[in-house]
């Protein structure tokens, strides 16, 4: 029995299968979130009219009560089950809007499109470029831009689960909106070409950087510009989405920026040392970030408080007590206007000048001995990411250590 039409929708050429009627029941207990809860301190402004609505999705909008002129935008994708406002309360986005003066964007799905209220992410009506919910989400961007005055060239996208999933596919289908991205606990792009949604989700399905990245291309076949930076969270113990979609995005999405597999610097974050992993463009820019946090299934990372790296909620399932992801996802996009805040006890940061050593040595010798990463051909010291030119025995630099473990430039003279 196929699925029911979508109020609105414009007919589909053909009826879905039995079997999809299924899988959408099944997906939702798999890329699950919270139903809603009562009580919502958020308050969601509902757009009716934002354009044709192929996919038949509801716009929401969160406007801080001060706006820069021409702010940013973020459309966020909230994950199966769940809703925009269940998203807005627990995500901690708004506060940061608040903070950060952005404009959100919550976009939101329904039983008439999916029983569970997923994202189709892994239906091709819905996840090709100029049709289905694809096509809603950018007629959201579009709207908001032009209703509120917001800076088309800084549009960023995140979502969890289904919503992260749905992230990568309005990466790859619209490259040409998206300045950024943010996946938690999503899939690479296209991966149900040939495989089912529980595959992709569950072992996963390992292909070769080019393969993925040729996915991506295929979705838009004539576009030429650069491809949006891209952020991918993930917990070290998800066995739903599991932590191979994590490395498999990596390969998406690096091999798409033409950079390496392997991490330009690596780093550890937030109050759970969360590893985070950079892959850097040859202007120093982080083109692809992943970030590992430990100790948490599948969901959102939050960390509720009022300190200045802290936000979200716990008050709904898959909202994960851990480190706010949503202040790093702000900060990944460019949109962070607070300072990061001073480091904590045995927390040394890069200003902080401790015990200095020095190393003077070949770019190849450097990275062997862990002084230093490799992109893209090119050599980067770790900790602050100084390009230090080709990877070879030929080229030599000394480093000067301090703190341990960030190393700095010191040609001139070290310490």
């Amino acid at each position: 029995m196929p699925l029911p039409p979508r109020p609105g929708a414009r007919p589909r050429a053909r009826l879905l299968p039995r079997l999809l009627a299924v899988l959408a029941v099944v997906l939702g207990t798999v890329l699950a979130g919270p139903a809603p809860r009562a009580g919502a301190a958020v308050t969601l402004t509902r757009v009716n009219d934002f354009g044709s609505n192929p996919g038949a999705l509801t716009m929401y909008v969160y406007r801080p009560a001060t706006l820069p002129a021409r702010p940013p935008v973020v459309v966020a994708l909230h994950g199966c089950t769940q809703n925009a406002q269940v998203y807005a309360d627990n995500s901690g986005l708004p506060r940061l809007a608040d903070q950060d003066g952005f404009l959100l964007v919550f976009a939101e799905t329904g039983t008439a499109n999916n029983a569970n209220k997923c994202f189709n992410w892994f239906q091709s009506g819905d996840n090709r470029r100029g049709q289905g919910e694809a096509l809603s989400v950018r007629q959201m961007v579009s709207h908001a831009v032009t209703a509120y005055d917001a800076d088309p060239g800084r549009v960023h996208v995140t979502g969890l689960s289904a919503g992260g999933a749905m992230t990568a596919v309005m990466l790859a289908t619209y490259p040409d909106v998206f300045a950024a991205g943010a996946i938690v606990a999503g899939l690479p792009y296209d991966c149900t070409k040939d495989n089912s949604p529980y595959t992709c989700m569950n072992p996963g399905v390992d292909r070769s950087p080019a393969d993925w990245a040729r996915r991506v291309r295929d979705a838009h076949p004539s576009y030429t510009g650069p491809w949006p930076r891209t952020a991918i969270w993930y917990g070290d113990r998800d066995t739903t989405v599991v932590p191979r979609n994590a490395t498999e995005l990596r390969d998406q999405w690096t091999a798409l920026h033409g950079l390496s597999q392997t991490p330009t610097r690596t780093t550890a974050i937030g109050p759970d040392a969360t590893r985070q992993d950079q892959y850097l463009a040859a202007d120093g820019t982080v083109a692809v970030e992943v970030d590992q946090v430990p100790g948490i299934g599948h969901g959102t990372p939050v960390d509720p408080g009022t300190g200045g790296e802290q936000c979200g909620g716990t008050g709904a399932p898959y909202f994960l007590d851990s480190i706010c992801s949503s202040r790093w996802i702000a900060r990944f996009f460019g949109l962070d206007t607070t300072d990061p805040g001073d480091p904590g006890p045995g927390d040394p940061g890069p200003g902080d000048p401790g015990t200095a050593a020095c190393w003077t040595a070949s770019n190849y010798a450097h990275v062997q001995a862990g002084r230093a990463t490799v992109g893209g051909g090119y050599t980067y010291a770790v900790g602050s990411g100084q390009n230090m030119g080709l990877y070879n025995t030929f080229v030599t630099h000394t480093l000067k250590e301090s703190p341990t473990g960030y190393f700095t430039l010191a040609d001139s003279g070290c310490p």
